[in-house]
C-alpha cells in the first residue's frame, strides 16, 4: 500500500464517503487509489471553485465532510472564493492538495508556490506531509479537525512522493469533538433576563437553525414574547410549514438599524452581533442599538440546541412553540413574470423536502416571502458573501442528498461565476432544478454604487455593472454542459416549466427573464 492509497482508506474509514476533484499531475496517484479502495464516490468539476463550493453543499447537509483533490497551489487558489463561503458557514470539509514531491522542492520548478500560505486564511487546520509513512495519520486528524464543532476547513497537503511511496497502512478514525456544553450560568443569566422585562431579540445561528432547536426558541417565544431572528445568511435553516418561522436581519446597515430600534438586550446563540456587510461613508459599521445589553447564550462550538432547550425550561416555557408557520401555498399568478410572482409559483409547487440553494440576490426577496409557508424544506444561503455558490452548493446538497428535489435559485451574473458546475450535475444525473433570474445585470451593484456615495456615474461606469451586449443565453450555456434548459417570460410560461421539474428527476434549468 502507497502513501496514496492509505490516506484515501483513511478518509473511507473515517466516513469521508464522497471527493470532489479537479487533479493534476502530482495528484495521479491519490487518482489511481480510488479504483484500489473501495468506499470512495469520486465526482469530477471542472472548475476548482465549482469543487470547493460542491464540498460545501454536502458537507452542510450530510453534516459531515467531504474530500477535494485539488492541484498544487493555483488549484487551490482557483478554489479559494467558496473554501471562504465554506468558512464563514462551518462546513466541516477535508482539502487534500497535492504538492511537488519533497526532493523536488529545491528547484523552485513552474508551479511550485506557498499553499500554506494559500490554505492558511480559509482553513482552522493546515499540515503538510513530511513522509509517506505519516500521511494516513495525518488524514485522520485532518477528518477530525474538520468535524471539531461547529465544523471547519482542513487542509492537507501531499507531496507527491508521499503519495507513492510505501506506506505501513491506513489509520484508525480519531474521535469526533462534539459540541462543548453551555454553562449554567449562561443559562441562569438568560433566564434572568427573559423576566426583566426588556425588549430582547434572540439571534440565532448554527445546528439551532434547524427543527430542534427552532421548536425550543419557539418554546422561549411563546413565553417571554421575545423576537427570534437569524442571520441575514445562515448555512442552513429549516423553514416551512409546521416550523416555527423566524425573521432574517435585512441585508443593508440601516435597515438593519431600524429593524433593531429599541431593542434593549440581545441573547445571542452561536452567532455575533450584527455588523454593516460593507462600511459606508457617514454609516454605521456596528449595528447594536447603543445600550443594549449583550449576553451570549452559547457559541459556534457550543451546544445551541442545548442551551435553548435548557432556557425554556428554565423559564417555564409551555410546550407548544410559538409562531408555528402555517401551510399556505400561494395562488398562481398570471402575466408578467418578475422575482414576485416567480416566488409565488416557487412557493405553490415546492414539494416537502426540498432543499434551497439561495443565490438569487434582488431577485431573491419575492421567493424567500412566498416560500415561507411552503412546504417545510432546508434553505441554504450565500454566507460569506463571495458570489458563484448556489450551483455548486445545490450540486453538493444533491451528492448528500439524493432522495430530495434541490431547487437553485440564481442570478445570471453570478451564476456565470461556476457555470462549469452544470457540466458536473449533467454527468451525475443529480436532480437539481436552477432558475437563473436572468436581469442582464448586476444589479446589486447598481445599488451599491448610489449607496458608496460614487457621485455622476457615467457610461464607462455603468457599463461594468450591465451584462448586455452580448446578453447572455443560458438555455444554450446549459445545453451545451447536456442539462435540459428552457426559458420562461411569462408567468404562465414559468409555472408550467417549474412545475414540471418538480415532477421530473434529473439536472434542468429555466431562465426566468425578469
Amino acid at each position: 500500500m502507497n502513501g496514496a492509497e492509505s490516506l484515501v482508506q483513511t478518509l473511507v474509514d473515517s466516513g469521508v464517503e464522497v471527493c470532489f476533484t479537479n487533479p493534476g499531475t502530482s495528484e495521479m496517484h491519490f487518482v489511481a487509489a480510488l479504483d484500489k479502495v473501495p468506499g470512495m464516490r469520486a465526482m469530477l468539476g471542472l472548475f476548482e471553485g465549482a469543487v470547493t463550493g460542491a464540498a460545501d453543499g454536502y458537507g452542510r447537509m450530510a453534516e459531515k465532510p467531504a474530500a477535494t483533490l485539488l492541484h498544487l497551489g493555483p488549484g487551490l487558489a482557483n478554489g479559494l472564493a467558496n473554501l471562504h463561503n465554506a468558512r464563514r458557514a462551518s462546513t466541516p470539509l477535508v482539502n487534500i492538495v497535492g504538492d511537488h514531491a519533497t526532493y523536488h522542492a529545491q528547484y523552485d520548478a513552474p508551479l511550485a508556490s506557498d499553499i500554506k500560505g494559500f490554505a492558511a486564511p480559509v482553513s482552522g487546520w493546515v499540515h503538510s506531509s513530511s513522509h509517506p509513512k505519516y500521511v494516513a495519520a495525518d488524514a485522520a486528524r485532518a477528518v477530525a479537525a474538520a468535524r471539531q464543532a461547529p465544523g471547519q476547513v482542513a487542509t492537507l497537503i501531499l507531496p507527491a512522493d508521499t503519495a507513492w511511496l510505501d506506506a505501513d497502512g491506513p489509520a484508525p478514525a480519531l474521535p469526533v469533538t462534539g459540541p462543548a456544553p453551555v454553562s449554567e450560568k449562561a443559562v441562569e443569566r438568560a433566564a434572568g433576563a427573559l423576566k426583566n422585562g426588556k425588549k430582547t431579540v434572540i439571534l440565532i445561528r448554527g445546528e439551532a437553525l434547524k427543527e430542534e432547536g427552532l421548536q425550543a426558541a419557539g418554546r422561549i417565544a411563546a413565553k417571554s414574547g421575545a423576537r427570534l431572528i437569524c442571520d441575514t445568511f445562515t448555512p442552513r435553516l429549516q423553514r416551512g410549514a409546521g416550523r416555527v418561522a423566524i425573521e432574517r436581519l435585512p441585508y443593508f446597515a440601516e435597515q438593519i438599524e431600524e429593524n433593531l430600534a429599541g431593542t434593549e438586550q440581545m441573547i445571542i446563540i452561536g452567532s455575533k452581533p450584527p455588523v454593516s456587510f460593507f462600511a459606508y461613508p457617514g454609516k454605521a459599521s456596528w449595528l447594536t442599538p447603543e445600550g443594549c445589553d449583550i449576553l451570549m447564550l452559547a457559541h459556534a462550538h457550543e451546544d445551541g440546541v442545548g442551551a435553548l432547550q435548557a432556557l425554556a425550561e428554565a423559564i417555564g416555557a409551555p410546550k407548544e412553540p410559538a409562531h408555528v408557520a402555517p401551510l399556505e401555498k400561494p395562488e398562481l399568478p398570471s402575466g408578467k413574470l418578475d422575482s414576485f410572482t416567480a416566488g409565488q409559483i416557487i412557493g405553490h409547487y415546492l414539494p416537502e423536502g426540498a432543499i434551497v440553494s439561495d443565490e438569487a440576490a434582488t431577485s431573491g426577496i419575492g421567493p424567500a416571502i412566498y416560500t415561507a409557508n411552503a412546504a417545510p424544506h432546508d434553505h441554504l444561503s450565500l454566507t460569506g458573501g463571495s458570489i458563484g455558490q448556489g450551483l455548486p452548493v445545490a450540486t453538493g446538497a444533491a451528492v448528500a442528498c439524493p432522495d430530495r428535489k434541490v431547487v437553485c435559485l440564481h442570478g445570471d451574473g453570478g451564476a456565470m461565476y461556476t457555470l462549469q458546475t452544470l457540466w458536473s450535475q449533467a454527468r451525475e444525473g443529480l436532480d437539481v432544478t436552477t432558475v437563473i433570474f436572468a436581469n442582464r445585470s448586476y444589479a446589486i451593484l447598481n445599488v451599491e454604487l448610489m449607496r458608496v456615495g460614487a457621485e455622476n456615474a457615467g457610461p464607462k461606469a455603468l457599463s461594468m455593472l450591465d451584462l448586455h451586449n452580448p446578453e447572455l443565453d443560458w438555455v444554450k450555456l446549459a445545453q451545451g454542459m447536456g442539462v435540459e434548459a428552457m426559458r420562461a417570460e411569462t408567468a404562465e410560461e414559468f409555472a408550467d416549466q417549474f412545475s414540471r421539474c418538480m415532477r421530473t428527476k434529473g439536472p434542468h434549468l429555466i431562465e426566468a427573464v425578469v
